[in-house]
């Protein structure tokens, strides 16, 4: 069965959220002269580890790099998740078989019997879901960047791209934010923290931050306050136990507007 594999898409999304990173960032580590990590970078993967084992996790965290935070390295687990791409309707799919030479990278000809063929998808619908878990709003900022920029043709999927293949275009279906932690409370139109004195707009998008303590926050290195109003109301989970904000569909009021008000604190980030 045709599909594309989860890995491989969160390979592709990672290199270029690294890419992005470095353009407006750097690849140096900066906790080699502050022992408080605000600045903005990508950890170069074949320099290898960079972080002390010996630190305990907030620190783990909090000097690893941005793109580490998110996707994970060594030490700490990645918040992104992506699943196998699959087929929507198998019958859309249309496969194609085409020819290839294999050429000697050293003396520049064709390796002897190098002649081989390959199959590629030239049309098709795949769906996906990507997971992102206790984020900051600017990391999910960056995800809906890397997004945008695979549905400008930036960058591609799989292999050929420098022959053309790989190129996609991105619709978004819907997007859910679950505070599981929360209740709706003062007639539906208050976000409240279950244990704790946190309270917000039913309106609100929240970041990870939000929900710790300014100590906590600090430790890990979590911008607090990290928030965006939004036109989204929020309703109650399934079995009537915790929060969720949902955008449905492709337009500028759906998906695309959380993107943009996450992209805010994004943006926030870069001029800190």
């Amino acid at each position: 069965m045709l599909y594309l594999p989860g890995s491989s898409l969160k390979g592709a999304i990672r290199a270029h959220a690294e890419r992005i990173v470095r353009t407006v960032g750097s690849d140096t580590n900066p906790n080699n002269d502050t022992s408080n990590n605000k600045n903005l970078w990508a950890n170069d993967p074949l320099k290898g580890d960079y972080l002390d084992k010996n630190l305990d996790g907030f620190n783990r965290y909090k000097k690893s790099s941005f793109t580490d935070q998110m996707f994970g390295n060594t030490s700490i687990a990645s918040r992104v998740r992506i699943e196998d791409a699959h087929p929507v309707e198998t019958k859309q799919l249309r496969l194609e078989e085409r020819n290839g030479v294999a050429i000697d990278r050293v003396f520049g000809s064709v390796i002897p019997g190098g002649l081989f063929n390959y199959q590629v998808c030239t049309a098709g619908e795949f769906r996906t879901k990507i997971h992102l878990k206790n984020f900051t709003l600017a990391q999910l900022g960056l995800i809906g960047l890397v997004l945008r920029d695979l549905n400008d043709g930036w960058f591609g999927l799989g292999f050929g791209k420098s022959r053309g293949l790989g190129t996609v275009r991105v619709e978004y279906n819907s997007a859910v934010v679950q505070y599981p932690g929360c209740t709706l409370d003062n007639e539906g139109k208050k976000i409240r923290q279950l244990g704790h004195a946190g309270e917000w707009d039913w309106t609100f998008l929240l970041g990870a931050g939000e929900f710790l303590s300014a100590d906590e926050a600090k430790k890990y290195g979590f911008p607090k306050p990290d928030k965006q109003d939004s036109p989204v109301r929020a309703d109650e989970m399934d079995l009537g136990f915790g929060v969720q904000l949902t955008w449905s569909g492709n337009t500028e009021s759906g998906v695309k507007d959380l993107f943009e008000r996450s992209v805010r604190s994004w943006s926030g980030v870069l001029t800190a």
